[in-house]
């Protein structure tokens, strides 16, 4: 335990980087976040017996950032090849899903119907789908913002992709728009720390993630911050 303690948090102080622009992960300010997410957090610094210092983002991009630049010791992230050079991550704690919604009338229903020419997809810059569509699409284009709902309406394109959650809190605000229902990826999030950590560290953690799901701490945790629908990754 000392070791990995004088591993993950060599200032004495736990910094975990927390994505507040992914909802079902983190809610409220970055003064006072909470979360299961920050319930994680807060558990490994209990568990070491170290202060913790929660550094907030607006976007996963941000939260990698400030794990590959010293800012942060401990990310929550969802895996994904662009990430697993610098990030070394556990097993998923959570998985949710990737979701597209089009305009009402638009003659695209399916997954499949999306990847075609002409058709532009709005993401949040640097996500986990953003991502995966930049390397999966053959032929649609990926148009980045700040939010892919918002660049969706402001440059009006065929296609808005996210999270399930919010994108059918989006669907159900605006009428004139609509939900393809099934999924274009599963996002496994996992918790992350750089590769330059010890195997005895990573492997704590690895240990740690497979404890908090089976005793049901992520259930409670997601269920205590309105988001029981998101599912709890099964054991590794």
């Amino acid at each position: 335990m000392t070791n990995v303690r004088a591993d993950l948090a060599p200032t004495g102080v736990l910094r975990a980087s927390i994505n507040l622009g992914n909802p079902v992960l983190a809610q409220g300010t970055p003064d006072e976040p909470s979360g299961v997410t920050v319930d994680i957090a807060r558990e490994l610094a209990r568990r070491l017996d170290v202060p913790l210092e929660l550094v907030c983002f607006d976007a996963a991009r941000k939260s990698f950032e400030a794990m590959t630049t010293g800012q942060a010791d401990l990310c929550f992230l969802a895996i994904d090849p662009a990430r697993a050079d610098e990030v070394a991550f556990t097993a998923p704690y959570v998985v949710i899903e990737g979701v597209f919604a089009v305009p009402a009338e638009s003659q695209l229903h399916t997954v499949e119907d999306v990847d075609q020419p002409g058709v532009r997809i709005g993401v949040k810059q640097g996500s986990a789908y953003d991502l995966y569509l930049t390397r999966t699409l053959q032929h649609a284009t990926v148009v980045r913002g700040d939010e892919g709902t918002a660049v969706f309406e402001a440059e009006k394109l065929e296609v808005a992709a996210g999270i399930r959650q919010p994108i059918t809190v989006f669907v159900a605000e605006h009428p004139e728009t609509r939900l393809i229902d099934e999924r274009f990826m599963q996002i496994q999030q996992a918790v992350g720390t750089t590769k330059t950590r010890q195997p005895e560290t990573v492997a704590y953690l690895h240990a740690l993630v497979e404890d908090l799901k089976a005793s049901g701490f992520i259930a409670d945790s997601l269920q205590a911050a309105g988001q029981g629908d998101a599912q709890v990754a099964p054991p590794a």
